[in-house]
This record gives C-alpha cells, structure tokens and sequence, in this order.
C-alpha cells in the first residue's frame, strides 16, 4: 500500500509540502520511528477513542500515551479505546493500526498534546506500515489549527 488516497487528497486540498519517507515494514510508531532514524518524540501517532457520543483522535508523540482520564476531564466524556473491529469503516483506506494522525481529514474530532507544538518537524504515518510522512512543524501546526491542544499524555 502506498500514502492514503484521503490523507493525500486531504493535504493537497490544504496546500500542503511534504516528503514521504520509505522504511522497512513495521508493527509500531515506536518501531517506526526507530527504523526511519527519527526522533520518536516528533513522530505523531493516532489513538482512537469513543463513546455514546462518537469518536475522538487524540494526536501524541510515538514514545508517550495517551492519558484517558486526563482527556476525558478535558473533553467532559467518558471514554474508551475505540477496538480495532470499529476502525476500518472509518479509516477504509488505512492499513490497520496505520492511522494518520489528521482526524480532520477523516471527520473526526482531534486533541493534540502540546508537546508537539514546538516541533521544527514532524513525522505521521501515511496509511501503511512502511511509509512516514514529514511535514514542517509550521505545516503540521496549521493542519491542527482547529484542533484542541492540552496536555494529554
């Protein structure tokens, strides 16, 4: 599989530069970052929740997690990881557990973590186990302009 047909309508549609970058297949952000020679920390990584109201993306570095308690405090819900089974209807054109972190481009609602404000560059998954996407941090900002940004991990 290459970049997701979404993700790459998505970033042309915004105007967006960036460059992929190939790497040997991968089961994990952190695997990911390890094998591409990036920092893990501007790697940004998807984790999916949901609950009666729908679904949420929370954006964090690859080498952290999410805290759900924390978010759910933040966004008054009560939610849980959404399960694998419910993923592939909303992300079609993803690999499984390839999700790029742009909920926006998905109609999914989006919280970034603060830490990845002041990243000068940032790596996101394309839809697949063995490409990254990288993007200026000043790009990846304006992608997550309307977004929530706190301190969730």
């Amino acid at each position: 599989m290459t970049m997701a047909r979404t993700l790459q309508t998505y970033l042309a549609h915004k105007g967006i530069a960036y460059d992929i970058l190939p790497h040997r297949h991968t089961d994990t952000s952190i695997n990911s970052a390890n094998t591409a020679h990036i920092p893990a920390e501007q790697l940004a990584k998807s984790v999916i929740l949901e609950d009666e109201n729908g679904y949420v993306m929370a954006v964090i570095p690859a080498d952290r997690h999410v805290r759900i308690g924390r978010l759910n405090q933040l966004l008054n819900r009560r939610m849980g990881l959404a399960t694998e089974a419910e993923l592939p209807p909303l992300f079609a054109d993803c690999d499984p557990g390839a999700v790029p972190p742009l909920g926006d481009a998905y109609g999914i609602a989006t919280v970034v973590d603060e830490s990845l404000d002041d990243c000068p560059d940032i790596y996101l998954e394309a839809g697949d186990h063995e490409d990254l996407i990288h993007l200026k941090g000043t790009a990846f900002r304006r992608l997550m302009r309307g977004s929530q940004h706190a301190r969730i991990c």
